[in-house]
């Protein structure tokens, strides 16, 4: 199954169904619309790699919820991923722990880096050798800086030497201050050697991917379609509470005021094209009420 829509970017006009998005075709330019080419990804074989940097800004526990969110739709039963968290780069500051949000969003399906990313790697390549043996892609949605990807890269060349890895893994990016926070060597590293793909940020609207922060949305105003979601978002806001700009972290002004900024997850819906979302409003309503 490809997520891909039937009609031409970029004049589209979203209608919410019980599928995942129902695009239909239009006369009008959306003053919104996506130019993304979209993706090749297959749900069939192909595996979604999520990495998490957590340091030191809160909105990664936003993005670990807003994930499991878009995972209740049926219509990602097969999907195959794996999270990783703590995959951060060369910046300073204090470690935000997820470690008890990601247990509840992905539960035996991540790998925690922060502790070691030697053992993390240890621990995830059988995953992706076997992806690649069955003639799947990697696609890496990089919340955060570049570092564990390119160590990630160099240790599977050195199993399959022979891999196109070019064409078979695929690391996508939204944001300047990620690639700024990445050792220089492994950002040269990853778009040498990988199909690195930059898109427009997630912290703002109208540039062709979603604006998924907000701070007039909040998700727990509203009751949610089961009480697993609940709780995730109850256990994502408490957390955020606890760390948002606490002891020289990163004060997310968007999460500060009681709203949310799960930004990072324009990353997943541009594997997954899903570019026709266009804000956090349209989120909710779409995947979690």
């Amino acid at each position: 199954m490809h997520f891909v829509s039937s009609c031409t970017y970029p004049p589209v006009q979203v209608v919410c169904t019980n599928s995942l998005t129902e695009v239909v075709c239009t006369t009008a330019y959306a003053q919104e619309a996506s130019n993304l080419e979209p993706t090749d990804f297959t749900i069939e074989k192909d595996l979604l790699l999520l990495f998490y940097d957590c340091k030191t800004d809160v909105d990664d526990l936003h993005t670990i919820a807003g994930f499991a969110t878009l995972l209740s739709h049926p219509d990602l039963e097969q999907l195959n991923y794996h999270g990783v968290a703590g995959t951060y780069g060369i910046q300073d500051g204090l470690y935000v722990p997820p470690n008890t949000l990601m247990q509840q969003a992905f539960g035996t399906r991540w790998t925690d880096a922060h502790p070691s990313f030697a053992q993390a790697i240890e621990k995830l390549l059988p995953m992706l050798l076997e992806t690649l043996q069955q003639d799947g892609d990697l696609w890496i949605a990089e919340a955060g800086q570049s570092d564990f990807s390119a160590a990630l890269v160099k240790a599977v060349l050195q199993k399959v030497p022979q891999l196109d890895s070019h064409k078979r893994i695929h690391i996508v990016q939204h944001s300047d201050w990620n690639e700024r926070k990445t050792s220089p060597e492994a950002l040269a590293y990853v778009k040498a050697t990988t199909d690195y793909r930059k898109i427009p940020d997630g912290n703002a609207t109208g540039n062709g991917s979603p604006g998924l922060r907000d701070a007039q949305v909040n998700p727990l105003n509203l009751t949610l379609k089961n009480r697993e979601l609940e709780k995730l978002w109850e256990l994502a806001f408490k957390l955020s509470a606890q760390y948002n700009g606490k002891e020289g972290r990163h004060n997310n002004a968007a999460i500060a005021k009681g709203g949310v900024d799960f930004s990072d997850l324009v990353e997943v819906c541009y594997i997954l094209n899903l570019q026709e979302l266009k804000h956090a409003e349209q989120f909710f309503k779409m995947y979690a009420y």
